[in-house]
């Protein structure tokens, strides 16, 4: 099954999204939603095995990044919106559900798909992204707090946006070593520097702060949850005690995988999504 990157733009909701799909067309669709500071590259290691096991593969530059298109004002990055930007992308591909796979700010965004268009999910995964009800819960506790800090500091005007490349840098930095090649860097800081990335970037933050998350709670569809504990900015009891917001719920923990545990554990990351999703 060939597994070959086809590059593609899609209209959806209003604006131009470019794409990465692999896989045969006809196959179960998967959406995979990159977080911050990422894009479609986040994914790489997961789009060959999963197109290769027969799944329609779908990966955006979610709106503001990289080349896909960059509203501008911060309630362009409304949660509601970056919700309507992934159900409309499913229908335009012909589809009316689809597996939908999120890390991060895409895991934030994929839990707030599940809760308010329960309709377009077939299964979820969630890797190190805080599902709404157990944020609140942590963020009582000092720790999560200040893990916090930099929600607080991307709400200053400009300055997000002058560092936001030392920033990007450092944070994936944070990785296992071996996760991120310097090519993989080159590409990355390349995505940053797109003309009005860095604000649309770090307008998803202004616009949580601004607007908030999602209303909802409840998660009804069969969900995974792959969690690196070594997460520094997300402490680890995110991933408990999440049984009365998402009952039908599988959790594996990574010991020793940071935030990005997509790169630091590829082959088990791997053989838990296509196990989970076949």
């Amino acid at each position: 099954m060939s597994s070959e990157l086809r590059h593609t733009e899609r209209l959806v909701n209003g604006v131009r999204l470019h794409c990465v799909e692999a896989g045969p067309e006809q196959g179960p669709p998967v959406i995979l939603l990159h977080g911050f500071p990422e894009f479609w590259r986040g994914w790489d290691r997961q789009i060959g095995p999963l197109a290769r096991a027969g799944f329609r593969v779908v990966v955006p530059d979610q709106r503001g990044y990289n080349i896909s298109e960059k509203p501008q004002g911060v309630e362009s990055y409304h949660i509601d919106t970056l919700v309507a930007d992934v159900a409309a992308l499913i229908h335009d591909l012909g589809h009316e559900r689809a597996h939908i796979v999120g890390h991060d700010w895409g895991g934030v965004i994929a839990w707030a798909v599940a809760i308010s268009r329960p309709a377009v999910v077939d299964k979820l995964v969630i890797l190190n992204a805080p599902h709404p009800g157990a944020f609140g819960r942590e963020m009582r506790r000092p720790e999560q707090r200040k893990r916090s800090w930099y929600v607080g500091f991307f709400q200053l005007p400009w300055l997000p946006e002058r560092l936001l490349v030392p920033f990007g840098r450092k944070g994936l930095g944070g990785a296992r070593p071996g996760s991120y090649s310097a090519e993989d860097m080159h590409h990355y800081e390349t995505a940053w520097t797109q003309p009005g990335a860095a604000t649309a970037m770090i307008n998803y933050y202004r616009a949580l702060i601004r607007f908030g998350n999602v209303k909802g709670r409840q998660v009804h569809a069969p969900t995974l949850l792959l969690w690196g504990e070594k997460d520094s900015a997300l402490v680890p009891e995110l991933a408990d005690n999440l049984g009365k917001w998402v009952p039908n719920l599988k959790t594996v923990k990574f010991p020793h995988a940071t935030h990005w545990v997509m790169r630091d554990e590829t082959l088990r990351v791997n053989q838990e999504l296509l196990a989970f999703l076949e």
